[in-house]
């Protein structure tokens, strides 16, 4: 990434600069920044990450919205028990901390693994949800980076344990352009280390037992060796009136821009940007275009007003299985919508 991508944002008052605070649900201490006032953002970490990734943009967004960013349960300061990890698990997390805080309806943005959790939440809580942001988002179909599949394999993990040796990280890193090869045909030359700082920085957190231990606990429910396990193809056409923004990184290697075509296509009315040259981090390879996106979004966009009677008719409908196991006519939507965000994107 230039010089130019990592610029500092614009100053901010001090008074939006978020607080770390901890609350016990379920006899789980779990911890959140907060900071803002105003209708509520709710930001959702990738696996392995923490609410710090947000930090940059936290005091801009709490400077209209009450910004709130929690550590799921495994990761950060968290509590990092024997637990459920799934993504409905997490969903339910979110339900229940903002429960606690007796916060009714929120704008969800999620990254990654987060993005799943989004998607998941806002399908259990859709009354909840007044928008719906995915950034790089997992869960749209089954393919992913090699490295994630290896991790998911059991005989990995006592290769993994060597993460803890002095000099690990660089021996990650070139293991990161090793394994990043085997996909590199899809990207430019020299793409598939564009996201090894960020992900060397996540990997650097499992030092610690526990948090490894939560870690492949999270990585197993969605990941095995085949790829992702979860998918949300099949639950797209539930966000017929819900406002969704997508932004994906062209060079991301974790989760490639095609799942955001893909994921475009089958979402109704959802809007499309693609970070050029960005990978699987767009808001912290390009924070002010990321804040700006998510700030026009916010801005444009009206609330969903949850209509039970409108989702009940919904689910009775269904949608055709066209969508659910990408047939040509769903990959020629994704090829189009392709060629048209592609040009509309630079």
């Amino acid at each position: 990434m230039t010089d130019q991508r990592r610029r500092a944002l614009r100053p901010v008052p001090n008074d939006t600069q978020p607080r770390l605070v901890f609350r016990t649900i379920h006899g789980y201490r779990r911890a959140f920044r907060m900071a803002g006032e105003g209708p509520v953002v709710l930001l959702i970490h990738g696996i392995g990450d923490n609410s710090e990734t947000w930090q940059e943009l936290i005091p801009h967004l709490a400077q209209r919205y009450t910004v709130i960013a929690p550590d799921l349960l495994g990761h950060g300061r968290s509590d990092k028990p024997r637990a459920d990890y799934s993504v409905a698990a997490y969903a339910n997390g979110m339900r229940d901390l903002l429960s606690a805080l007796g916060i009714d309806q929120v704008t969800v943005v999620g990254h990654s693994l987060g993005g799943g959790v989004a998607m998941q939440f806002s399908y259990q809580f859709p009354q909840m949800v007044e928008r719906l942001v995915l950034v790089s988002a997992g869960g749209v179909t089954k393919d992913v980076h090699p490295a994630l599949r290896l991790m998911s394999v059991p005989v990995v993990n006592e290769f993994m344990k060597l993460l803890r040796l002095p000099g690990a990280g660089t021996a990650m890193r070139m293991l990161g352009s090793a394994v990043g090869a085997l996909d590199g045909s899809r990207l430019r030359p020299g793409a598939m280390l564009h996201d090894t700082p960020d992900l060397v920085r996540v990997l650097s957190d499992l030092l610690d037992p526990t948090a490894y231990a939560a870690y492949l606990r999270t990585l197993r429910a969605v990941v095995d060796w085949r790829g992702q396990v979860v998918t949300m193809l099949d639950r797209c056409y539930l966000t017929e009136n819900l406002p969704v923004q997508l932004i994906w990184g062209d060079q991301d290697i974790v989760i490639p821009v095609a799942h955001a075509h893909l994921a475009h296509a089958a979402m109704p009315n959802s809007r499309l940007e693609i970070f050029r040259g960005s990978g699987h981090f767009p808001f912290r390879d390009d924070p002010m275009r990321f804040l700006q996106v998510l700030e026009e979004f916010l801005g444009d966009t009206a609330p969903l007003h949850f209509d039970e009677a409108r989702w009940r008719q919904m689910l009775v409908s269904g949608v055709g299985e066209d969508m659910i196991t990408g047939s040509p006519s769903t990959r020629q939507a994704v090829l189009g919508a392709m060629g048209s965000d592609e040009r509309s994107a630079t």
